[in-house]
């Protein structure tokens, strides 16, 4: 028999919307989550099918609010990501599609792609031609994109760029073509591991940008947060070797061989890895200007390089 679900404080005395969020926030705190109130609005939101819910405008309440918020809640409370239990999260300008088995996009990687749409827009103001009216547009690569939050940014806010995102897991695969699709952008997808000498072969020495957020905890580094230990995929984790560098070190190979002279390199790692990434990317000897930036909460979280 499957567990009852509990009621929510103030659902039974008082059950209007600010009462049933003012509950879920404090079950939610309680379990640990860090963002209760967000997190219990916009499961309201959800159940409601009113995304971006504020409170005073709510439409009314149907009479089995109560009971379906309440199961949301308890999934929630579980710590089950809510992105699994709404299907989207919000990364940059997009309403990305979330499915279980694929990476959930984090908002410290928005700073990542905030450099990699820098570096293509800065072709189009380089000349007097728009980027989406040149001839030859920005070729931008993005190496273990996920579900392809990165890629589809650049696709988004760069007009006329020439995306390509590569994806060793098939759930990633299926999952960056759906969002490409239901967005309406031109992304190439394609399945490819970073480790193959040979991947994209055909756009070596062509590549204006190359952006990665590749997996790169070490393997004796288990996440605290349930959200990602018990729920994001060790293929999106866990970067290989002792130090987990083994996919960055990959990465910035495959950017070593792709990317034109000029072209920039960006590659997310964790904060205590920067100095480590930076001399692998100066070990190549085709890097200049090698410098870690902080995400936006102050930590060492990309390296930044220009290839030679």
């Amino acid at each position: 028999m499957p567990e009852a679900v509990p009621d929510l404080p103030g659902a039974r005395d008082l059950p209007d919307l600010r009462a049933l969020v003012a509950g879920a926030t404090a079950v939610l705190a309680e379990a640990g989550v860090a963002s209760a109130r967000v997190d219990a609005i916009a499961l309201a939101g959800h159940a409601l099918g009113v995304p971006n819910l504020i409170l005073v405008m709510a439409p009314p309440l149907p009479p089995d609010f109560s009971a379906r918020y309440a199961a949301l809640v308890e999934r929630r409370r579980l710590r089950e990501p809510l992105q699994h239990i709404t299907g989207t999260a919000a990364f940059r300008h997009l309403d990305l599609t979330v499915r279980p088995g694929v990476f959930v996009p984090r908002p410290e990687t928005e700073t990542v792609a905030q450099v990699a749409i820098d570096a293509a827009q800065a072709l189009a103001t380089a000349g007097a031609v728009p980027l989406a009216e040149r001839s030859s547009a920005a070729v931008v690569v993005d190496l273990c994109t996920g579900g392809g939050p990165i890629a589809l940014s650049v696709a988004d806010e760069v007009p006329g760029a020439r995306v390509t995102a590569v994806e060793l897991s098939p759930e990633g695969v299926a999952l960056t073509r759906a969002n490409a699709d239901r967005l309406g952008l031109t992304v190439r997808v394609l399945a490819g591991d970073v480790r193959e000498e040979s991947l994209l072969a055909e756009l070596d020495g062509a590549v204006d940008v190359l952006v990665s957020n590749p997996p790169y905890i070490p393997p004796d580094a288990v996440p605290i947060d349930p959200e990602v230990r018990d729920h994001d995929p060790d293929l999106a984790l866990y970067g290989g070797g002792a130090d987990g560098l083994e996919v960055p070190r990959a990465v910035v190979r495959a950017a070593a061989r792709l990317l034109r002279p000029g072209g920039t390199f960006v590659m997310e790692h964790a904060q205590v890895q920067a100095a480590a990434v930076r001399a692998d990317v100066d070990a190549t000897g085709v890097f200049a200007d090698i410098h870690t930036v902080a995400d936006l909460t102050g930590r060492d979280r990309m390296v930044v390089a220009t290839r030679r």
